[in-house]
């Protein structure tokens, strides 16, 4: 049973304190002749005036990133430090500090005057004796350990050699202080969760993970014994490299246990002969070593670039890695692993080729965000395969802050179905035949952009090359929609030519798309760009795929469900932002077009299975540099990208190139980048399987 203080014991010790306080300041300030009842009485009005309360702010604890079946994605941490109560620690634990620090600690009230007698005579006599109790330690431990958010003055940070008598007075009286406002319970308790174990470990239940794999709760009388002995000197003390050490100092502390009565000779004979038996789990820290270290990243991004976290930056950061925040997110765990193996099945992120391939699916209708995936190495340390940027990201959110992204790729052929939606909003039919021999366009076509001109040639008499299509068999009439599931070039450009470009522009920036580095509108001011020579994220990509599955709903992506605090504040997260961007006619009218595209168009031999209702855009870029396939069904919308990140040159090119074993002449958007996205969209079928679509109106068709 715990013993409270008396409020007699409190009043001796500080009597105690101020006299011995006096003795030891005289001493360090004056020769032992020259003591006099001035110099005494000057010590206890220094003493007087030390301060004597202390704001036990909680203490820097982790924060959890969680998927959104609650595992754990990530951990971010300056003190790995978990902490809980009294009742969650092992009794051994309890009594094993309290015998080995400070045997009379139920008894003194914050300060041991016998203690520092006892000190002060082995010490003199050449010996090294320590005098401080457990309520000095954790009064100690408070300033050196409290979070930045606590003023940072010089009394906080110094260490025990610069320490003066001064600092020493300061924490007897605060100490004293402390045990007027809290009980021994509570001091125990807080010494517990604050005090270091070495190995990052701070507090018992991060120590008894870290060195055992158990929480504090299940602490062995040995186990607990070890670990009373280690904060004393956590390096000297050192299970993991310096076993011995620690065998020696945990018998010390079983001795003491037996001696003071709180465990039994058996007990005792039992524990000193038990070996020092280790289970050591690292706690994973930051990004590097996280689950899904991309998503991981651009959740870290969302907090530190939202104002709702904290004034500025810093001081986001500070809540992130020292608040205890436990944030839940959208992510799909077991999808994210199916994607996760997909990409670093694609080509290892050390294949000497050095191309990237990324995965990101959203939900439609909500925006959730179920995979972010790549097959680089998040790592900022050089080396093959190491990059932190983000494959999937544009390089800045909507309100121009870093994301880490690398800002998109040129997205070929999956800006089709853009000019497609427009021309179905324009009221025309998809079952109008258009001329695909047409491969010409000299200066001065009368291209319509009402937000501005739009120029550009293909014209021989100019030393160009005339409009390609990818297949040499299609310069023939057809109907628009042959032309989008064929991915006719020509078909498109004939579209465009009856078109407003600024009509365009719009219904693709309704569905999602934008510049993925600067966050405007995709650029349609050069004709080229109807065939997707501008870079988008690939996150957007989805996202905008998902805006025609959604019957036309865009929804802004999102990665938060939720974020609240060790005390149980609950910070605002972006809700579903979603609003009919889309006539769900043209919506209707697109996914009809682009089903076919799996079984007789560009995707055709994309290995997806086509029972369920699900549509899909290739696209490929000059060189087959830059390979898309973006596609949904309304249970889910992914974008899946293979191609190269570290540059745009001739020596980039996907042609005449073995990529992971297999020869291709030139890669093709239904390739890699196709195969990848199947067997996601194939694994995702049972949990996310979507509904029917519905068909367009008989209009669109005729």
């Amino acid at each position: 049973m715990l013993i409270k203080n008396t409020l007699w014991k409190k009043g001796a010790a500080f009597i105690a304190a101020c006299v011995i306080g006096g003795f030891l300041v005289a001493g360090l300030l004056a020769p032992a002749a020259a003591l006099g009842s001035t110099v005494a009485g000057a010590s206890v009005s220094f003493f007087d005036q030390l301060p004597s309360k202390l704001d036990l702010e909680p203490p820097a604890r982790k924060s959890q990133v969680l998927a959104k079946d609650g595992s754990v994605i990530a951990t971010f941490y300056s003190q790995n430090r978990t902490p809980v109560d009294l009742e969650q620690m092992s009794v051994f634990i309890r009594d094993g500090i309290v015998a080995i620090e400070d045997a009379r600690f139920f008894d003194h009230g914050g300060i041991d005057p016998t203690g520092i007698l006892r000190a002060l005579y082995v010490n003199a006599q050449g010996g090294r004796q320590g005098a401080s109790t457990i309520t000095q330690q954790y009064v100690k431990n408070v300033l050196l350990l409290s979070p930045p958010t606590r003023a940072n003055t010089a009394d906080n940070t110094k260490t025990d050699a610069s320490r003066t008598i001064g600092d020493k007075l300061r924490e007897m009286k605060l100490a004293i202080a402390l045990e007027e406002k809290y009980s021994k319970e509570q001091i125990l308790q807080g010494y517990l969760n604050l005090v270091y174990f070495g190995n990052g470990a701070y507090g018992i239940q991060a120590a008894a993970t870290t060195y055992f794999g158990i929480p504090a709760s299940d602490l062995t009388l040995p186990q607990a014994a070890a670990l009373a002995g280690v904060v004393n000197r956590p390096a000297y003390y050192d299970p993991l490299t310096e076993p011995e050490h620690v065998v020696g100092r945990r018998n010390e502390v079983l001795d003491k246990m037996l001696q003071q009565g709180y465990i039994s000779p058996a007990q005792h004979e039992k524990a000193v002969a038990s070996p020092l038996t280790l289970d050591v789990r690292n706690t994973p820290h930051g990004c590097t070593e996280a689950t899904a270290p991309y998503f991981c990243d651009y959740v870290q991004r969302l907090i530190l670039n939202d104002p709702t976290f904290g004034a500025d930056e810093a001081s986001r950061r500070t809540l992130l890695y020292q608040g205890g925040l436990t944030i839940h997110t959208t992510l799909d765990p077991d999808l994210q692993q199916t994607a996760r193996e997909q990409v670093k099945a694609t080509l290892p992120a050390t294949d000497p080729l050095q191309r990237g391939a990324a995965l990101v699916s959203v939900q439609p209708g909500t925006g959730r965000i179920l995979t972010m995936a790549q097959n680089t190495i998040y790592n900022p340390a050089p080396g093959p395969g190491h990059y932190t940027g983000n494959l999937t990201l544009p390089e800045k959110d909507s309100n121009g802050h870093p994301l880490n992204g690398a800002g998109g790729f040129q997205i070929g052929s999956t800006m089709k179905p853009f000019v497609f939606a427009q021309w179905l909003n324009s009221g025309r039919s998809m079952a109008t035949v258009l001329d695909g021999s047409v491969r010409i366009y000299k200066a001065g076509y009368p291209w319509k952009n009402s937000c501005g001109a739009t120029t550009g040639t293909y014209d021989p008499a100019l030393g160009q090359t005339p409009l390609p299509n990818d297949d040499p068999n299609h310069y023939y009439p057809m109907t628009v929609l042959k032309g989008l599931y064929h991915s006719i070039n020509t078909i498109t450009f004939q579209s465009a030519a009856r078109l407003d470009f600024c009509n365009i522009q719009k219904m693709a920036t309704a569905a999602g798309i934008k510049n993925g580095h600067t966050n405007k509108p995709y650029d349609l001011s050069s004709i080229a760009s109807l065939i997707g020579t501008q870079d988008v994220a690939p996150l957007d990509m989805a996202t905008a795929y998902a805006t025609f599955a959604a019957h036309g709903v865009h929804c802004a992506p999102i990665a938060l469900e939720s974020v609240t605090g060790p005390d149980g504040h609950t910070y605002p997260v972006p809700v579903p932002d979603c609003h009919q961007a889309i006539d769900p006619d043209v919506a209707a009218g697109v996914t009809y077009a682009l089903k076919p595209v799996l079984t007789k168009g560009s995707g055709y031999n994309i290995p997806v299975n086509k029972e369920q209702d699900i549509f899909a855009k290739t696209g490929t870029t000059d060189g087959h540099t830059q390979t898309w396939t973006v596609g949904a069904t309304t249970g889910i919308a992914t974008a899946s990208w293979f191609g190269s990140y570290k540059g745009f040159g001739p020596e980039w090119a996907n042609e005449n190139i073995t990529i992971n074993g297999k020869y291709y002449i030139g890669l093709d958007g239904a390739n890699i980048a196709g195969t990848q996205w199947a067997r996601l969209m194939n694994a995702a079928a049972e949990q996310y399987p979507g509904h029917r679509f519905p068909p367009p109106p008989p209009s669109m068709l005729r």
